[in-house]
Formats: C-alpha cells, structure tokens, sequence
C-alpha cells in the first residue's frame, strides 16, 4: 500500500503544480481585465511659468505633437498673456472628468486671482468624455457657450470618428489660441453637431459601465483567490 502510494505522490505534485500554475494565470489575467489605475491630481506635475502646457498622462499623444502643443501654447502665453493647458487622463470609477478637472483647476490656481487669465481643458480616455475650465477674467472672451463647444465638438469630434488623439488636441488647440487672441471664432467641425450627443454616452451610462467592468474584475479575483489559497495551503500534503 505504501509503494502503491508513493507511486501516486509524484503525480499528485505535478497536478498540483498544474493547478497553481492555472490559478496564477486566471489571477493575472483578471488583475489585466480590470482598469488600470486611475490618474489621481496628486499624480500631475505642480506647474509653473516652464512648466509644459501639454500633459499627456494617459500616453496618447505623439512626443512630435505633444512638443508642437508645448511651444504653441508657449507663444500663446507670451504673445497674450493667456495660459492653457491640454491634460489626458484616465479616471476611475466614482468620478467625473468635471470634477477631476474642477479639482485640477482648484489644485493648480487656489485664488480666482491665480487662475484668472487660465484655461484647463482635460480628456478622460477611459471614458472619452472631456471637460473645460476657464479662468474668471476670460470668460467674456471665452464665454461658456464656445469653451463648451470646443470641449465636447472640437475635441471629441477626431475621438469619435477613429481615436484620433493628436488631431483632436490640435484642433482644440487651433481654436483656443484664435478666440483668446481676439480672433473670430472658427466654430465646431462642420459634422460635430450632426450626431455627437448620439455617439457618445452620457455620465450615468459611463458610471454603469465602468461599475459592470469593476464588479466583473472582482468577482473573478474573488473566485481565483481562495482556490489558489486552498492548493497554496492544502493541495502539497502529497509531497
């Protein structure tokens, strides 16, 4: 009976080790299933008078265009006085892009003095919904009406039509910098009022999804993880 045993030990262990091997990959792949952290404002640089005025910090951008952003926006400031900044972000579930970029505007410029003659734009690529901020003293020039049009026309339009990240930053760059140089406003692209507010899903639509996308991560971990406990612990007395 021991020799029957111990015959049966070493395939005992390899299965063993099989199944750990298995759970390790389910653990990994539900860990990759669920979304990447989310950008918090703590994470985004303090800026300053040199600090870059394009923050790509969901890795959208091409460095190129990210440096053309940088120097316009640059120019801009010098020739006007004017500040704007362009950040891409990814956001977790809970919140919304307008309150991580109210927050980011609050964080960057604590007196309506600091943030008076500056504009915040910021795009959530885990959503592709955006948000705009403007300063108090540009908001005759920059009224509510055209900041939100570049927001959700000019700078979701590329988005929709095939994640074309780069022209959509150049756009809303294009038509910033025109407006707060006094310049007429070119408005929205000519096929951005036809169906965007079809195309793209609301804020609950948003929350219900990424909530389903948590909830399935954490179910599959849940599931995982106490089977890969219980062989940890209990499937090697064979050995």
């Amino acid at each position: 009976m021991n020799r029957l045993l111990a015959t049966f030990a070493p395939a005992k262990s390899t299965l063993n080790r099989l199944v750990l091997g298995l759970c390790t990959v389910f653990v990994l792949l539900a860990i990759a299933a669920t979304p990447a952290i989310a950008t918090t404002i703590y994470e985004l640089p303090n800026i300053s008078g040199q600090s870059p005025r394009a923050i790509d910090s969901a890795n959208v951008l091409s460095p190129l265009n990210e440096g053309k952003l940088n120097k316009s926006l640059e120019d801009l400031a010098t020739k006007t006085g004017k500040d704007v900044w362009l950040v891409t972000v990814r956001i977790g579930y809970g919140d919304t892009v307008e309150e991580f970029t109210d927050a980011l505007f609050d964080r960057w410029f604590p007196t309506p003095e600091a943030g008076s003659d500056r504009v915040l734009l910021v795009l959530d690529t885990l959503s592709n919904n955006s948000a705009i901020r403007v300063g108090e003293g540009l908001q005759t020039l920059l009224p509510d009406d055209i900041a939100q049009s570049i927001a959700v026309e000019t700078l979701l339009t590329p988005i929709r039509s095939g994640e074309k990240y780069n022209q959509a930053f150049l756009d809303a760059r294009d038509r910033l910098s025109l407006v707060l140089s006094g310049e007429p406003d070119p408005g929205p692209p000519a096929i951005a009022q036809a169906n965007i507010e079809g195309t793209f899903a609301d804020a609950e639509e948003t929350d219900d999804r990424n909530a389903t996308v948590w909830v399935i991560g954490f179910l599959v971990v849940a599931t995982i993880v106490p089977m890969l406990t219980y062989y940890l612990y209990v499937g090697f007395p064979g050995q």
